[in-house]
């Protein structure tokens, strides 16, 4: 994944999609489809890399953060969820 700033929360209903950007299922295809052979481990470095550039250029916003969180939580169980606040809430900490 190269960006964040691609990502899109589908769950607002009042935005219209943009067909350069993502909704949280494409995004998940996208993110599968990258890493694909790669382990767990280097999945989470890659994405929290991006996340953190990002973050510091800018171009990642907490609102942004928070959405994707709400957009993946539900498709993960009890520790995988409290795994990715605790990432979500490092990521917010970030200036």
């Amino acid at each position: 994944m190269k960006s964040f700033k691609n990502y899109t929360d589908a769950t607002k209903g009042d935005e219209k999609k943009q067909t350069d950007t993502l909704n949280a299922e494409q995004l998940a295809a996208k993110l599968a489809s990258s890493y694909n052979g790669k382990s767990n481990a280097d999945i989470l470095r890659g994405i929290l890399s991006e996340a953190e550039k990002s973050k510091r250029a800018g171009t990642l916003s907490n609102e942004e953060i928070d959405g994707f969180y709400q957009a993946f939580a539900p498709m993960l169980d009890g520790g995988q969820k409290k795994k990715l606040r605790a990432i979500v809430e490092k990521l917010k900490q970030i200036p």
